[in-house]
């Protein structure tokens, strides 16, 4: 049963630079882990990473999570999104809730299907799950965590889906909260807007526009109210990529540069399916809040190109006060 919640402040996180990271070949832990601790300490509300195997190599989100709790007391730890289909559910269900156990209750699990890509169908096909199926083993997935993670009375999960099967499936230990974390997901076509509304806690897509942002947040809402008679449980979320310049021309000139060698596409093939932003800090501002009053209750940056404690620090210093207050 999803529990509601009470309305909240506007809260902002960041996502760690682990695709970035692996492109400029620097391998090394002890940065990401400082910048995880600098996030937390400058008064931001999360701390996320990505995932991808092989199609847009990076760390492996749960263990880096894992490293960033010992380093973290306050700050909740998500991934954006982790790719469930790439891993048999109970190696999943078992590494989230060890990696909440080490947090304490502060993960936040972001799902997803991944995009459809060349680099990302090889991916799957390197991992032995088929693209197609990518869909159905996401939501047979979730049930099967869910199910092992709320095993109150020890019994053991017995479990005949189309994709996995388990029998007297018993884990220990369980995740720190019981039902384990929330599950957050994106995605902004039909088909995902409802199945975040059916499946969970809190919606976090990628979108271009505020607009776009609450055409789609108006169908995850009607999908939670279908399933579950209500949709207060959802945290209306939104992950959205800035460069903070002390110019527009500059800013969007890194932005464009960082898109394309991340993705080895045009910028503007990208840019019609995710939201970039580059300008300085009131154009940046701006576009935040626009979402704000869309109706944005959590926002996770990604900074685009640039110094990645710089761009934190300018975000903290120029953005964070006014988004907070």
């Amino acid at each position: 049963m999803l529990r509601s919640r009470p309305v909240t402040p506007v809260e902002i996180g960041v996502l760690l630079p682990t695709r970035e990271a692996v492109m400029s070949s620097r391998f090394e832990t002890g940065p990401m882990l400082a910048l995880a601790e600098r996030i937390e300490a400058a008064g931001y509300d999360s701390i996320w990473a990505g995932d991808s195997i092989l199609a847009r190599p990076r760390f492996e989100p749960l263990t880096l999570l894992a490293a960033v709790a010992a380093r973290t007391r306050r700050a909740r730890l998500g991934t954006a999104v982790l790719l469930p289909a790439l891993r048999h559910p109970l190696v999943l269900a078992h590494l989230v809730a060890t990696v909440d156990r080490v947090a304490e209750g502060r993960l936040l699990l972001g799902v997803g299907i991944a995009p459809d890509s060349p680099a990302v169908r090889k991916e799957f096909e390197a991992c032995g799950m088929p693209f197609a199926q990518r869909v159905g083993r996401l939501e047979e997935s979730l049930a099967i965590c869910r199910a092992l993670w709320t095993d109150a009375d020890g019994h053991g999960v017995t479990y005949a889906g189309r994709y996995w099967q388990l029998t007297d499936a018993r884990l220990l230990p369980t995740p720190h909260r019981p039902g384990g974390p929330p599950i957050w997901m994106g995605g902004e076509v039909d088909a995902a807007t409802r199945r975040a509304g059916r499946l969970a806690h809190a919606w976090l897509p990628n979108s271009i526009t505020p607009e776009a942002w609450a055409e789609g947040w108006a169908r995850v809402q009607a999908a939670a109210r279908a399933e579950h008679g209500g949709a207060d449980h959802l945290v209306p979320g939104v992950y959205t990529t800035l460069h903070i310049g002390r110019d527009t021309k500059n800013a969007e000139a890194e932005l464009r540069r960082f898109v394309e060698s991340y993705y080895a596409a045009p910028y503007e093939s990208i840019a019609r399916i995710q939201g970039f932003h580059g300008g300085d800090a009131a154009s940046c501002l701006d576009r935040l809040q626009r979402f704000v009053a869309a109706g944005v209750r959590h926002i996770v940056l990604r900074f685009g190109g640039g110094d990645q404690m710089e761009q934190l620090e300018r975000a903290t210093r120029e953005l964070l006060p006014r988004l907070k207050g």
